[in-house]
């Protein structure tokens, strides 16, 4: 092997343009929460197959979640005669710090007045709307957006200025509108409420809380907000791109943190299930000790309709996720969803055209960049689903639309047997005696002397 197999983000950017192509080797399921700009997806059993068919002249880039796979696929391809594979050291990850990095040299660190701080923020401050609109008057006419970890003269970040200027324009119809329909078609907030807004590192939970901003710049009544993100055991660069984000888009995150991800590493059996249940447990812990009342997660409409086939294909059930829900376990709080009526699609769209980049599953099954394994390791029942329902949505566009109107539509009287309350309902309790009432109906003299 004549050169070296791994190259950093640093030797690549001093390449020419055009010498080399960057190529993302895990499946379209996980690029969808981000690429390097300008790489191309070929999945690592597509690429092993089609290799001869790429540029020799030309330096292949492979990269993974953190370049272990990547350095793997390069080394095979290499031994097969394909000398111009290299793998992206460190990998997504490494290419994620290492902008970072450069971002906060660009922005003088993170200090002083430029940073947002983590503490718990009371919303609902005066002064906000009114800084807010200044600010929308000096960038109004800006055609390009700000650098990442750009500043303006009054300490704002110029990232975070784009970002809600595109909820305002770009995007207003697809999310805003949406999340203001979802808000008041389902009741979610109410005056003087004080909402946990929880925080998971992932493009809808920083979604919302910005929309949850611009909600309260133009709200009608009082209500406070607090950005709430539990720390289960990230690693260190999963912690650290939650707090850049966090510092870039000027959202106050109040971190606290548990032991969750060792509590369950080592559960065989639905350990995501188990780990969902006992994140929520804490969130709605934390939020109540900080004296909110509710804890928003960031659950969009494409969930909801996933959700309802899985329980009906996985766990023979008709059920959907709620917009709201009454906690059961801690009395007074409850739990909204507000992108209910948000497409996943709209939310990647304006992810991509500000230039974010987000953590997807932090946890410790994914972190390690099992989910390159071309033999499917971490795949779930939810991406099978999602799959699914792109292959059905070939044939019939308005397939995501009717699943979600399905659980809006549901006839008991056609339906065998329901849950209410816990206490099941069968078809056949009813049915002689609403036989009776009918024959009554359609005879009310029979009985009469």
């Amino acid at each position: 092997m004549s050169e070296t197999l791994e190259l950093t983000w640093e030797e690549i950017k001093n390449f020419p343009a055009g010498s080399y192509r960057l190529i993302d080797i895990r499946s379209a399921f996980d690029t969808a929460y981000g690429m390097i700009p300008g790489a191309v997806n070929i999945p690592r059993e597509k690429l092993e197959e089609t290799w001869e068919e790429l540029p020799a002249d030309r330096k292949m880039i492979l990269y993974c979640t953190r370049g272990i796979f990547s350095k793997e696929c390069a080394g095979e391809l290499r031994e097969n005669g394909g000398e111009q594979f290299y793998s992206l050291a460190g990998g997504y990850h490494g290419w994620l710090v290492t902008e970072m990095n450069a971002e906060e040299e660009k922005a003088g660190g993170i200090n002083g007045e430029n940073a947002p701080s983590t503490a718990v923020k009371s919303a609902g401050k005066k002064e906000e709307p009114d800084a807010c609109q200044k600010d929308d008057k000096e960038v109004a006419d800006d055609s390009e957006h700000g650098q990442r970890g750009e500043r303006k003269s009054n300490g704002r970040s110029q990232k975070a200025l784009d970002v809600e200027k595109s909820i305002r324009k770009r995007f207003h119809k697809e999310l805003f509108s949406r999340f203001a329909k979802a808000i008041r078609e389902y009741e979610l907030v109410r005056e003087n409420d004080k909402i946990a807004v929880c925080i998971s590192g992932g493009k809808d939970s920083m979604l919302m809380a910005k929309l949850f901003q611009e909600l309260q710049r133009h709200h009608k009544f009082p209500f406070e907000l607090v950005f709430l993100c539990m720390d289960p055991g990230y690693s260190e660069l999963n912690r650290k791109v939650i707090e850049n984000n966090a510092r870039l888009l000027e959202v106050p995150i109040t971190f606290f943190e548990s032991s969750i991800f060792e509590a369950v590493y080592d559960i065989e059996k639905s350990p995501c299930y188990l780990c969902a249940r006992m994140r929520r447990g804490y969130l709605y812990s934390k939020a109540k000790e900080l004296g909110c009342n509710k804890i928003a997660l960031g659950h969009h409409y494409d969930d909801v309709i996933e959700t309802i086939l899985m329980g009906m294909l996985y766990g023979g059930q008709v059920q959907t996720m709620m917009p709201k829900l009454h906690s059961t376990n801690f009395e007074g709080m409850e739990l909204i969803r507000p992108l209910y009526l948000i497409r996943e699609d709209d939310i990647k769209h304006w992810r991509d055209y500000n230039g974010l980049q987000f953590i997807q599953c932090a946890c410790r099954f994914t972190d390690s960049c099992t989910t390159c394994r071309p033999d499917g390791t971490g795949y779930s029942k939810r991406q099978e689903v999602k799959q699914l329902i792109a292959e059905m949505k070939k044939t019939n566009p308005f397939v995501e639309s009717n699943i979600f109107k399905s659980v809006e539509n549901v006839n008991l009287n056609t339906v065998i047997a329901y849950k209410e309350q816990g206490v099941r309902h069968h078809f056949l309790d009813e049915y002689d005696r609403n036989d009776m009432c009918r024959g009554a109906e359609e005879n009310p003299g029979s009985q009469s002397g």
